[in-house]
């Protein structure tokens, strides 16, 4: 069962009533897991851009559709091989300002995974 996004703001989401502190990703089964930005800074020097490493930990088997909630200013992207690796996986990749991607997935159907940066 997928878990409702309460909301979020500049630094923290809450999700089922939990408020994180840090950027999440949201898996098929349901769970929450903090997301591995280190992947992504060690290539790029940032967590603005979704590397392909980052990429491969995000991606769960099956999944269709990645939500991106790209930040409260919608500063994340998906580097070009992350991109084309999503592509290759047919999992299609909707990226929205974070309070925007938050009602996205809780309106969601199907096969969804999310990732979710919590500031810029």
């Amino acid at each position: 069962m997928k878990p409702t996004i309460d909301g979020t703001g500049f630094g923290s989401i809450t999700i089922a009533g939990e408020r994180l502190d840090h950027d999440v990703v949201l898996r098929l089964d349901g769970g929450v897991k903090k997301r591995k930005k280190k992947l992504s800074k060690a290539v790029y020097g940032t967590s603005h851009v979704i590397s392909l490493a980052e990429a491969e930990h995000i991606y769960d088997p099956g999944a269709e559709t990645l939500i991106v909630g790209a930040g409260q200013e919608g500063r994340v992207e998906l580097s070009p091989e992350a991109a084309a690796y999503f592509e290759r996986k047919g999992c299609k990749v909707k990226r929205y300002p974070t309070p925007e991607a938050v009602e996205k997935w809780n309106a969601a159907k199907g096969k969804v995974i999310a990732v979710f940066h919590v500031t810029c």
